[in-house]
Formats: C-alpha cells, sequence, structure tokens
C-alpha cells in the first residue's frame, strides 16, 4: 500500500493509544477524513505548483517506533545552544527524553503536548486554544489526526520568561525509514515575552519524514521572537507548519534558516486580530547540490493600524531549487496597513534555479505596501574592488554572500543565534570569514 493508504490505516490503531473520550477525539477523528479525500497535495495543486513531493512519499515509512531509543548528551550537544542557559524540550524518534530535557511549573508551563491534551488542569487552555488558528490543509489535518506529542507551552500574563525554550526533535535511524508528527502548541499571554528555538535534527542517513505543525497565539501585548533552524542530513525531510494569532499590540518575530535537509516546505502564516500589532518574518536560506526549500508566507491584515515586515535571502548553488511565495491580503477595514515584503536571491551555478512569486491583495485605500523580488548573481564590480585589494576570490565571493545574507541577521536578538548562525554561514560558504564569532 502507498503511504496515504498506511496512514488512513494506521489512525485506527493509533486511536487505541489514546484517550477516546476527550473533544479532541472528534478533531482528530474529522482531520482524517480530510486527509483522506484529499491525499498529499500534488503539483496540481497552485500553492504546490513548484514542489513535488513525490521522490519523499515512496518510502515505506514507519509511523510509530518499534523501540524506543537513548541518546547520550555528549553526542548531540553540538545541536543545542549550549552557550546559554535554556529550559529544553527534546524528543527521539516521536518519544520525549527526560534525560535531555528540562522543563518548569515555575510560573509557567514547559511541558508535553501528551500531558496538556489528557490531564484535567490543562483543559481550558487546550479547549480554548487546541487546533483553533492551524490551517485544514490536508497536510495540517494529517498532523492533527495524529496530533499526540510535542512541546506545550503556556506563559501566563505579565511574566517575562528568564531564558529562552528549545525544542529539539531527534530521529535516530533505527527505523529504515520513520515519520514524524509533532505538534506544538504556544499560548503567550497578555504583557508576556518568551524566546523559542526550534530544531529537527535526523542522526542518520536514513530517510526521515517530519510533518510538523505549530500554533502560536500572542495575546494583547506580548512579544514572542521564534528561531528555526534547518540544517538537517541530506535524506531528512520536513513540512513545517506555523500558524499565529495575534492580539492588540503583540510582537511576533520568526526567523527562519534554512541551509539543510533534501527537502523543505515552510508554511507560515499570521493572522492579525487587533490593532498596533507587528509581524516580522526574516529568512536566510543557502543550499546546493540537489537540496530543495520552499517558503511559502501569508500575512493577513485583518483590523487597522498594523504592520508586517518580511525579508527572505536566498544563495543557491549546485541543483538546487528555491521557492517564495509570498502572500499579503489587506482587509478593507485594515486602513493604515504598512506591510513591506522582499525577496532577494543570488545564483551561484547554471543549474540552480529560484522560482518567486510576492502577491499583494489590497482591499482598503490607506495602505503603504510594497513588494519586491530580485535575482541574480554576484556583483562583477564588487568582485573586481576586493580582488584588487588582494583577497583570493573564492575568500572574495564569500565576504559578498556573507554582506548580502548579513542584514537578516541584524533583527535576532538573541546574541548566540546570531554568532551560531554566523558559523553556519560560514561552513556553508566554504570559508573562514575571519569575523569574530
Amino acid at each position: 500500500m502507498d503511504l496515504k493508504e498506511k496512514l488512513v490505516s494506521s489512525f485506527l490503531a493509533f486511536e487505541d493509544r489514546v484517550d477516546v473520550d476527550t473533544f479532541v477525539h472528534g478533531i482528530r477523528s474529522e482531520a482524517i477524513k480530510t486527509f483522506e479525500t484529499e491525499g498529499f497535495p500534488s503539483k496540481k495543486n497552485e500553492a504546490w505548483k513548484y514542489t513535488s513531493l513525490n521522490s519523499i512519499l515512496k518510502h515505506d515509512y514507519s509511523v510509530f517506533p518499534k523501540q524506543e531509543n537513548q541518546i547520550d548528551y555528549n553526542d548531540v550537544k553540538k545541536y543545542f545552544i549550549h552557550e546559554i542557559d535554556t529550559y529544553n524540550l527534546v524528543f527521539i524518534d516521536g518519544k520525549f527524553a527526560s534525560h535531555l530535557s528540562q522543563t518548569t511549573h515555575d510560573g509557567i508551563d514547559v511541558c508535553l503536548m501528551s500531558s496538556a491534551l489528557n490531564k484535567p488542569k490543562y483543559r481550558l487552555v487546550i479547549e480554548y486554544y487546541f487546533n483553533k488558528v492551524a490551517g485544514k490543509d490536508s497536510v495540517t489535518s494529517l498532523n492533527t489526526a495524529f496530533a499526540q506529542e510535542g512541546a506545550y507551552i503556556h506563559i501566563p500574563k505579565n511574566k517575562l520568561v528568564n531564558k529562552p525554550i528549545q525544542i529539539i526533535n531527534f530521529s535516530t535511524g533505527s527505523e529504515a525509514a520513520l515519520m514524524q508528527q509533532p505538534r506544538n502548541l504556544i499560548v503567550v499571554d497578555e504583557n508576556s515575552h518568551v524566546q523559542i528555538i526550534e530544531r529537527h535534527q535526523s542522526l542518520t542517513d536514513n530517510p526521515v519524514l517530519t510533518n510538523s505543525v505549530t500554533e502560536i497565539f500572542g495575546n494583547k501585548r506580548a512579544i514572542v521572537d521564534y528561531y528555526k533552524i534547518q540544517n538537517d542530513n541530506q535524506n531528512a525531510s520536513l513540512i513545517d507548519n506555523t500558524f499565529i494569532n495575534q492580539k492588540k499590540e503583540s510582537h511576533v518575530s520568526v526567523h527562519t534558516f534554512s541551509f539543510g535537509g533534501k527537502l523543505t516546505r515552510n508554511n507560515l502564516n499570521f493572522y492579525q486580530n487587533g490593532e498596533r500589532i507587528d509581524s516580522t518574518m526574516n529568512g536566510i536560506t543557502i543550499i546546493g547540490d540537489k537540496q530543495h526549500v520552499d517558503h511559502s508566507t501569508l500575512v493577513h491584515h485583518i483590523e487597522p493600524n498594523c504592520e508586517s515586515h518580511q525579508d527572505y535571502k536566498g544563495i543557491y548553488g549546485g541543483n538546487s531549487t528555491g521557492v517564495f511565495n509570498g502572500k499579503v491580503v489587506v482587509n478593507k477595514e485594515a486602513q493604515k496597513t504598512n506591510a513591506f515584503q522582499s525577496n532577494n536571491n543570488i545564483l551561484l551555478d547554471d543549474k540552480a534555479t529560484i522560482n518567486t512569486k510576492p502577491q499583494l491583495e489590497i482591499f482598503a485605500d490607506d495602505v503603504k505596501c510594497s513588494h519586491g523580488c530580485t535575482i541574480g548573481q554576484l556583483d562583477e564590480s564588487a568582485m573586481f574592488y576586493l580582488r584588487s585589494r588582494g583577497i583570493p576570490e573564492k575568500e572574495a565571493k564569500a565576504l559578498l554572500m556573507y554582506a548580502f545574507a548579513n542584514n537578516v541577521l541584524e533583527s535576532v536578538k538573541i546574541t548566540e543565534i546570531k554568532k551560531r548562525i554566523n558559523k553556519l554561514i560560514a561552513t556553508k560558504l566554504g570559508v573562514n570569514i575571519g569575523f569574530d564569532l
């Protein structure tokens, strides 16, 4: 049977393992019906026109790992932002790893989705927020149907979380091929501030497919800084679905750094439900070989006096393919909206490609909205200037590419992440740039 049939039949076995008496049971049942009807998206779907899943759906993925696997912290330390103290939620092959994690109930909830879904103490929050902003498309619905484990983070009002929270999903390769479906729910109440770092990391060359869904709720005057580090192995693929609901005067930023993996699809959706909201989406993509990265963004301006900022930079080498599909919708009531979108790309090789499609749908007349995209190669005059000062060609190219991508890092608020990304960029460019990292 193909993967779709396997997932639909596996749902019955999954139901037997979870609590069917909760309200989530009905949500899961409706979700699997949606997936069964629609299946995986194909290139006939306009939103997936430039991204085919065929190459990653051919594997016989295990849906439920057959055994629990332990890994030692020293073996995976490099994947943590270990230079600073953090709360950690770590999962191995989809299961919580307590020995690598640090959770807390010290005024905030940083714990497991499985606990939140099944314990009465979390019921009010779960019933109010779970699956309320997530999309109803087939891929998101598939995750919803199997929603069981992941991160549950609830920051109560007037709380400044004193250290960042890391969410890391490891896959060990104990299965010939593994499919994971983590589900995260993040609720940040009025006047609170949190920083979150997310990573999916395969420790093997075996095929891994991760279909992740994250719901983020930024309530009145909340501040959320979210960082996605995507630097996985060549046989790992990721479909990352993130849905963000913002209330009045909230600020939410998402930085996405895509450097690795076979196929990466980032679906990032912002919904502004209040005035004086600020939404920021920044991204850096540096890939080569036959890698594929697709950024699909949506910002829906629903009420007046709000802003959104998008800045995505891409550097593509080898036979790699990039996609940027950025959509901004401004409702008729959303007067005084400021929406800015930029997508700039460099192609290093003749066989590298980028498909970019900025979209504006504006129904209000008193707005400032702009979008733009560029596709080109390195500036020859700048190259000549650097070479004439004695800088070798390879280092000169690296300096220009670093400068091209660097402005995206200016809005990163965690110094250690900025240093880590600088190092990753240098590694991807294949040189020691010589900056103080």
